[in-house]
């Protein structure tokens, strides 16, 4: 589990590194004093404690700079905000941060969300290596659920439309409804969409990464919106 912590004050920087440690002994932590550091860095974290005041660039335009060099990474980061100011609270949630804490930093505070957060990270590490095996013609194919952009059905067939391009394969959509999961959602009775992969939504359409359009029947659409929102809470990733 590798963690970021990065702040221009070094007192927070050891205290959080203080209470990391009692939380997770065996946690990686890397230590950056502005955001500058950290973007010049390059390695991928699962975690993120951010600052929002500091330097030249703020903890705010540091974590949308994360945001958007994750879109083609295939991982998504936890990004906690660790600040004395709380009206940039509705700021940091635009960036789907993960919580909000406000110095000075109460332990049994830091201690539940940062168990919350180990969590939905562990989580998140076990839904990248998911996977589903097809019988693609002669030969038995596995696809990953985080190459999936969408499941079409198509007569008894269904084809699935991947990062790589198209496999085709016998299956009942209920079926594969069931085995990939909360991160996918059933929009229409002839498609399944991967919310990794949706980059816009409107009440009739769902569009994903590679720019293709899939319907969403009138009567899903609310539920649709709920589960994805639901999704975007927990730490899904988020294109839209």
């Amino acid at each position: 589990m590798n963690i970021a912590v990065c702040d221009d004050d070094i007192n927070v920087r050891n205290q959080l590194a203080d209470l990391i440690m009692k939380q997770y002994a065996d946690a990686k932590i890397s230590f950056f004093r502005g955001s500058e550091d950290l973007i010049s860095c390059g390695d991928f974290f699962n975690i993120y404690f951010l600052d929002i005041e500091m330097g030249n660039v703020s903890g705010i335009e540091l974590a949308k700079n994360i945001r958007a060099g994750q879109k083609d990474y295939g991982k998504r980061s936890i990004i906690i905000f660790v600040t004395a100011y709380r009206e940039y609270m509705e700021e940091a949630f635009d960036v789907n941060a993960f919580h909000y804490l406000v110095k000075p930093i109460k332990e049994s505070k830091f201690a539940e969300v940062f168990q919350r957060a180990l969590k939905e990270a562990r989580s998140s590490d076990e839904q990248r290596k998911k996977y589903v095996i097809i019988k693609d013609g002669e030969n038995r194919k596995k696809i990953m659920f985080s190459e999936i952009q969408y499941i079409e059905s198509n007569d008894r067939k269904v084809v699935f439309h991947t990062d790589s391009g198209l496999a085709e394969t016998y299956a009942r959509m209920c079926d594969l409804e069931k085995e990939l999961g909360e991160t996918f959602f059933r929009c229409h009775r002839c498609y399944l969409v991967n919310f990794e992969k949706v980059t816009a939504y409107s009440v009739n359409t769902i569009r994903v990464l590679n720019g293709d359009s899939i319907i969403i029947a009138e009567k899903k659409y609310t539920d649709f919106v709920k589960a994805y929102l639901r999704y975007a809470k927990n730490g899904g990733i988020v294109n839209v």
